[in-house]
């Protein structure tokens, strides 16, 4: 006869929610982090990354504290990534300087030689940053693309997105004034 321990309910109750992960915007965002480490999870610190954009020069989430980040994972061969991306762009342009900042993280293996061009086609002014290595999507835990981070002034994950979203309409941009009219620390 083979003998089965059973773990009492309470704790297969509290394993459960530990291994959960939040998917709405938590309810503390702008305020202070749920913990003081880095997790690519909402309501903790953005893990920081440094990458290099188009032109050659390094990017990292710590240069770019106290403003609200937009940071987006794509590829060139994803067409929901494609289809997004206008409105993105039209997005960057009204947020650019307001203490907004868009960072675009390609995915792509061949690097700049088949971003660049996918940029030029479409015509987009914001940070374009080369992840050929997968460095910073797996450090976000990315499982597919387009998935879109929101970080907070503050430097706290809000929102995590999978999938393509029309970043001009009106429903995002309350999103994105939301979270510039927090304070940062």
């Amino acid at each position: 006869m083979i003998k089965i321990d059973l773990i009492p309910a309470s704790t297969a109750l509290a394993l459960l929610l530990l291994g959960c992960q939040q998917t709405a915007p938590h309810p503390n965002a702008g305020a202070t982090p749920i913990a003081q480490e880095e997790s690519p999870r909402i309501g903790y610190l953005a893990p920081n990354f440094r990458l290099t954009n188009l032109k050659g020069e390094d990017v990292s989430v710590a240069g770019l504290a106290g403003k609200v980040l937009f940071i987006n994972f794509w590829a060139t061969w994803c067409t929901p990534c494609k289809a997004e991306m206008p409105s993105m762009e039209l997005l960057y342009q009204d947020y650019k300087d307001k203490g907004f900042e868009m960072l675009a993280v390609s995915s792509d293996m061949e690097g700049a030689s088949v971003v660049q061009p996918f940029v030029q086609e479409l015509a987009l002014s914001y940070p374009v940053l080369l992840d050929p290595d997968f460095h910073v999507d797996d450090k976000y835990l990315i499982q597919s693309v387009p998935t879109t981070i929101l970080v907070d002034k503050n430097g706290v994950i809000t929102h995590r997105m999978v999938g393509a979203r029309n970043w001009d309409a009106p429903e995002s941009r309350e999103l994105i004034d939301k979270l510039l009219r927090i304070k940062g620390s």
